[in-house]
């Protein structure tokens, strides 16, 4: 009964997270196909990849930490609406504020000056309004950890989705409109107006519904202002300090191609990256977020038999997440080419795009288990042992940009794939040495038990279908063969679906009943 218990709580939360992945992803995707026929190398390398960095950086270095450590918090959803764990909770939620303006200010001075930027150039105008956007979004973060602490993920779904049409709307009327207005503006207006989402779907949602008071919504109304909870404020800092170090492993691709390579080469990873993360983002980030409080709510509880229902959560999540990397590891790189020329023509497809997704879905398995392994890692984890993890990272980090820089000059975005791999499964080895520790004393958890049966039909699938392309895949006939090679694919993957739901039957039905699963 308690196993079905965690596994409604996984299975809810991941539903409505996956959710607002597929609108908040899947918009943008589907967008995004229409939108790089339109713009020239050097403007989707702005959209891409250097107004992403920029926004990435502020926002993740002031609310990363308050959000993986609020999610520890202990507070009660049936209590909620008295709403005592609530007001102590945004008392330490609403330091992100500060936080976030002083990054804000400290980016915006560091663009200015390493590009030597005016005011009047409309490059610099829109990072102000880049800041700007980034400013609205973290007015509303007390109440978006605060939402996330008491389940409403529906919340989350409608705001994200509004907000992400809002900024693929203002987009697409400036650039159809054709309003002579700089793409750099346009780009940045667009985030204001998903900024400006996010804020007012949150505070409107506290406000009319007044799940709390909004004395507790204000906390720098009251007297105690300063007597908010010490451990928790501690916690934050602890996560904040570790996000400037998974920054630079997270973005620090973007870092060096923004550095030292040319906006060619910039386009073509930012094309990569979108469509390759696409599973990642839609799939992996989701599970991730919501075995994160699955494995940070079972590790609070102080029943005997935790350790039980941990490595239970622990094997379920990280049999799943292999399950869907392998898929994409031997089917992915086989359809790169023909995927790209679908989506974004020749033009993309017969340069070296479609070479860098394939090394991508490789690089998507890592991603997978550090995703996973990590969370468990950051739930369960003391303050001692996240003080050990923080430094792996930063000897991880130096690595990591050294390998960027090198590769970066010899191999492009594929180089850049290749340092982030490398990264990725240090980071795996380091958690999965924490884990074995975790459970040194148990049989409640073993590697071995999170492989899913049938995997090596996957493989031979992966390379049946390599086989393919290259007897069948004609780019100068191409309609006709990539059918044939199509074929081919949809046998491999029929024939494998069938082995895998023949030995993992009882797992795969538990997956198909996590709709059955509600509030």
């Amino acid at each position: 009964m308690e196993r079905d218990d965690h596994g409604a709580t996984l299975s809810h939360t991941f539903k409505y997270l996956f959710a607002t992945q597929l609108l908040s992803r899947g918009i943008p995707f589907i967008f995004n196909t229409w939108i790089v026929r339109h713009l020239t190398e050097h403007d989707y390398a702005l959209y891409a990849v250097q107004f992403h960095l920029f926004t990435t950086c502020i926002l993740f270095l002031s609310r990363e930490g308050f959000r993986r450590a609020c999610m520890r918090a202990e507070i009660k959803c049936d209590d909620a609406l008295v709403g005592g764990d609530a007001a102590k909770l945004l008392k330490v939620a609403w330091f992100s504020l500060p936080l976030g303006l002083l990054i804000t200010l400290v980016a915006c001075a560091l663009v200015f000056w390493w590009q030597a930027l005016s005011f009047s150039s409309p490059y610099g105008q829109a990072i102000l309004l880049n800041g700007a956007a980034c400013l609205l979004e973290l007015l509303s973060e007390p109440l978006y950890i605060l939402s996330q602490n008491l389940l409403l993920l529906k919340l989350r779904l409608i705001v994200e989705t509004a907000a992400t049409l809002s900024r693929c709307i203002t987009t697409y009327i400036f650039i159809v409109g054709r309003s002579g207005t700089e793409k750099a503006i346009v780009f940045a207006l667009s985030q204001i107006s998903y900024g400006g989402c996010v804020f007012l779907g949150y505070w409107g949602y506290f406000l009319i519904y007044r799940l709390i008071e909004s004395s507790e919504l204000f906390p720098f109304r009251s007297k105690g202002i300063m007597d908010c909870n010490r451990q928790l404020l501690k916690m934050c800092t602890l996560f904040t300090f570790q996000s400037f170090r998974k920054l630079i492993l997270q973005e620090g691709e973007k870092l060096v191609l923004v550095w030292f390579d040319t906006p060619y080469n910039q386009a073509v990873y930012g094309l990569v990256d979108k469509l390759g993360s696409l599973v990642v983002r839609l799939v992996f980030l989701p599970f991730e977020e919501s075995s994160y409080a699955t494995f940070a709510r079972s590790a609070s509880e102080k029943q005997e038999d935790r350790c039980k229902k941990l490595g239970y959560c622990l094997t379920e999540a990280l049999k799943l997440v292999l399950l869907i990397g392998l898929i994409v590891v031997a089917f992915g790189p086989s359809y790169s080419y023909a995927l790209m020329r679908l989506l974004y023509g020749r033009k993309w497809s017969d340069g070296e795009a479609s070479t860098a997704l394939r090394y991508y879905c490789l690089y998507v398995i890592l991603l997978a288990m550090n995703g996973t392994s990590e969370g468990f890692l950051h739930a369960v984890a003391n303050e001692g042992q996240l003080k050990q993890s923080n430094d792996s990272l930063l000897v991880f980090s130096l690595i990591y940009v050294v390998l960027n820089v090198l590769l970066v000059r010899s191999a492009g975005a594929v180089g850049l794939i290749i340092a982030n791999s490398t990264n990725m499964a240090l980071r795996i080895m380091y958690s999965a040495m924490f884990i074995r520790n975790y459970f040194q004393d148990s049989t409640l958890f073993s590697f071995s038990r999170c492989l899913p049966s049938g995997w090596t039909v996957l493989l031979f699938s992966g390379v049946a279908t390599l086989i393919s392309e290259k007897f069948f895949l004609d780019r100068d006939n191409f309609w006709l063969t990539f059918l044939v090679h199509l074929s081919v694919g949809l046998c491999c993957f029929c024939i494998s679906a069938f082995i895998i739901y023949r030995n993992e039957r009882p797992f795969i039905n538990k997956l198909v009943r996590f709709h059955q699963h509600t509030d």
